[in-house]
């Protein structure tokens, strides 16, 4: 287990309606403290900035939840300071309001209009879960896999044009479980030969089109690429035709979340699990290579499959969605897909489709980078699953990073340079390069 930490010794903050542009210093900006260490940040007013009326406040909360203290920051007189400590592991999130209540503008990465968010971890491979995996986990999920096993899967291939040189493309429909597909893209390195495999998932969002582009560029580096759509619907049709869907499918999330037989989450999950066992069964395939990769939602596949199939070699995420389903139950911060816990059903259903209970099964390299300032899915609930793996793992924390959408490639730089190295050397027959702390 390797932990790759960013660092960035200052931020500078922008400013937005009713406020100056800060700068924040951290005590320490790896952002990561051992127990009972003092966790700090330094607030300063930019240069040429003046204090406005008013004054700005603050929250601090232990794993995005439990408020710890609230106070105000005096920008005329000096430069304060944000101070806490924490006795155990777990994450802190601090919330800075500017005096404004004018907050229409502001900068997206610092967390939302009028809003500027820092993070830091305290022991963070020490976090554990907070509730326990249901005593028939795998007994579910070995029924899930062997039903979809008597369903043929039946795939289409159908070849597309492309302009990218040396690279063959197609899509690909396979059948699922209910009389549900699986649709994706396919590229690989044209002509004869064995290529390494590499299947991407997709982050959540209603369905959309799935560009050729993100299957032929890594096809180009060699990679027979398959990109599955989350969802039962083409992967290629005009944007009109997904906008027309019925509203129902746009809300995915919440179907079925107190059945765990018909949960949606149960057909992406075994659609998935189909789309590796198809890429293994092609005689293109070099038979050792089976790399899973997604951002959120896809890092959330990507988990699971990595729990549930044992052809992967590697899992690479970012920010993945599905950890500490429960988390609203334990005084942490619930991410993405925000199950209503406060359901007692949807309680009892939701452990079954938690990343973190996929985790222990996880054997495979596995790569995981989080945010310590994103609330779409909390670096609580990712430090949870992370600690659960026991196999080869690496860690990339981005202390300045909210969600990938909302943050700047700056701030998720290391994602990016880790991501590529594992990928440069899996598609090479290489380890994957975990990196020492």
């Amino acid at each position: 287990m390797h932990i790759r930490s960013a660092l960035l010794a200052l931020v500078v903050l922008p400013g937005f309606a009713g406020a100056q542009a800060l700068e924040i210093s951290a005590r320490d900006p790896r952002g990561i403290y051992p127990a009972r260490a003092t966790i700090g940040w330094t607030i300063a007013l930019a240069p040429g900035e003046t204090a406005s009326t008013g004054a700005y406040t603050y929250t601090v909360k232990e794993n995005g939840a439990r408020v710890m203290r609230r106070g105000v920051l005096d920008l005329a007189h000096g430069t304060p300071t944000i101070e806490t400590t924490l006795d155990h592991p777990g994450m802190i999130l601090v919330e800075i309001r500017p005096p404004s209540t004018k907050r229409a503008f502001g900068d997206a990465s610092t967390g939302g209009p009028g809003r500027i968010l820092l993070g830091a971890a305290v022991d963070p491979t020490k976090i554990q879960r907070a509730d326990t995996r249901p005593a028939d986990f795998d007994a579910f999920w070995a029924a899930q896999l062997d039903a979809l096993q008597k369903v043929p899967m039946n795939a289409v291939v159908t070849p597309k044009e492309t302009t990218v040189p040396n690279v063959e493309l197609a899509t690909v429909r396979l059948n699922n479980v209910g009389g549900a597909h699986v649709y994706a893209n396919l590229a690989k390195p044209k002509g004869e030969g064995k290529f390494p495999a590499l299947v991407i998932y997709q982050w959540a969002s209603a369905p959309y089109p799935l560009p050729y582009a993100w299957v032929t560029d890594r096809a180009a580096q060699g990679w027979l690429t398959l990109n599955v759509e989350p969802h039962d619907v083409p992967t290629d049709m005009p944007q009109p035709w997904y906008d027309a869907l019925p509203q129902m499918i746009k809300g995915y999330a919440s179907l079925n979340d107190t059945d765990r037989d018909h949960n949606y989450f149960r057909q992406m999950y075994l659609g998935d699990y189909r789309a590796i066992e198809y890429l293994a069964s092609r005689p293109d395939w070099d038979g050792k290579t089976m790399v899973v990769m997604g951002i959120s939602m896809g890092g959330q596949q990507s988990l699971a499959m990595a729990g549930l199939n044992p052809r992967v070699t590697a899992a690479i995420t970012h920010v993945a969605a599905g950890s500490d389903a429960l988390a609203a139950m334990h005084e942490r911060m619930a991410g993405y897909p925000n199950w209503n816990v406060k359901n007692p059903l949807v309680a009892a259903t939701a452990p079954y489709f938690d990343v973190t209970n996929f985790a222990s099964r996880i054997t495979a390299p596995t790569l995981i980078a989080m945010g310590f300032i994103d609330e779409v899915c909390p670096s609580i609930g990712l430090w949870t699953t992370f600690n659960q793996i026991p196999g080869v793992k690496e860690a990339v924390p981005l202390p300045e990073a909210h969600h990938n959408h909302l943050a700047t490639a700056a701030k998720q730089a290391a994602w990016t340079t880790r991501a590529t190295a594992w990928l440069t050397a899996l598609a090479k027959g290489e380890r994957a390069p975990v990196m020492e702390h």
